[in-house]
Order: structure tokens, then C-alpha cells, then sequence
């Protein structure tokens, strides 16, 4: 008996931007991952990203799925956008999902504390869970993990690395008073 079943296909694309090489991925859901560096640099770790979230699934090089992500992080490192409007495919566990919830919710431009993201969870004991579910945060920048720094005003922490965070925050900092909404 044949299966009519088609085997997940996660899409990848990569652009050149300000801090490197990012790797974007995208589900049939929406974008799924970002990562910083090029998919043959990544590609071991985004396998078994992958098998962890999307058991089965295999990636395809493909702009098309991507085309409004990649235009849209453009804007952002241009200094023309602030905020992104596309299909987030989440994958994590609830409290993870919770926290990269609330980083949304950081303005542009603004800086809050692990103790602060904890506390607007309703887990004000949770600042180390919440450091662990920025760490694991699948959609850097579009989630911007970057803008949380430590109780004392100390940036610490940053998947791709602090100078990529100093980066996006000295971005935004730059572009904060333009007129853009």
C-alpha cells in the first residue's frame, strides 16, 4: 500500500547582511529558524535541529518561500523597519514558547533585564529558565533576544555571539529617533 503522505520539506535561504551570513528556514508554516552563518557551516547543527522539531524533514535551498522574510530582515539592518509581520512557526517546549512570546513584546530600541522577561511570564523565579529559553531561541532578531541584557545593564549572553548583539542594539539605538511607527 502506498502512502499519498509527502515527507516534510523545510526551505532554507541564505542572505548576506551587516553581521555576516544568516541561514534562514522556513516551515510550510512560516519561518522556522535563523541561524548565523552559512547553511554549510550549520548544516550538522540544523539537521539535528531539525530531526529534534520536524522528525523526517529534509532541507531544500529555495528563495521563494522565504523572499518576504529576507526582505523584511533587509529593512531592519537598512533602518527602515522595526518590527516584522510574517508566519512564525514555533517549535519548543511551552515555557520556551511563552518566554520568545514576551521578547516580542520588547519595543524597538528598548533593553529589559532576564529578571524583568521572568517576572512578565509570571515566573519571577525563572530568571535562569528565561536566560535558557533566550539561548535556545530559534528566530533571533525577528525575536529579539538581543535586547535583553542583565540586571545590571551587562550584555551577556548572545547565541551569535556579543559583538553581533552589540551590533543589533547599536543599530537600533542609531535608528530609535527616526520617524519610523
Amino acid at each position: 500500500m502506498e502512502s499519498n503522505v509527502q515527507p516534510l520539506v523545510l526551505h532554507y535561504t541564505e542572505m548576506d547582511s551587516p553581521i555576516g551570513i544568516l541561514t534562514l528556514c522556513a516551515s510550510d508554516k512560516g519561518l522556522c529558524h535563523i541561524e548565523f552563518g552559512s547553511f554549510a557551516d550549520k548544516a550538522d547543527y540544523l539537521r539535528k535541529w531539525a530531526d529534534r522539531y520536524y522528525p523526517g524533514a529534509g532541507y531544500i535551498s529555495a528563495d521563494k518561500p522565504l523572499v518576504l522574510a529576507v526582505a523584511q530582515l533587509g529593512d531592519y539592518f537598512a533602518g527602515t523597519r522595526r518590527s516584522f509581520d510574517l508566519a512564525l512557526d514555533f517549535r519548543g517546549t511551552e515555557f520556551q514558547r511563552k518566554v520568545w512570546g514576551a521578547l516580542l513584546d520588547i519595543p524597538y530600541g528598548a533593553v529589559v533585564s532576564y529578571k524583568s522577561i521572568a517576572e512578565s511570564i509570571g515566573q519571577p523565579k525563572a530568571v535562569r529558565a528565561v536566560g535558557g529559553a533566550n539561548n535556545k531561541n530559534p528566530l533571533p532578531i525577528i525575536v529579539p533576544c538581543h535586547r535583553v541584557i542583565g540586571s545590571g545593564g551587562a550584555l551577556v549572553g548572545y547565541g551569535g555571539g556579543l559583538s553581533i548583539k552589540e551590533s543589533l542594539l547599536s543599530l537600533e539605538r542609531r535608528n530609535y529617533d527616526s520617524t519610523l511607527t
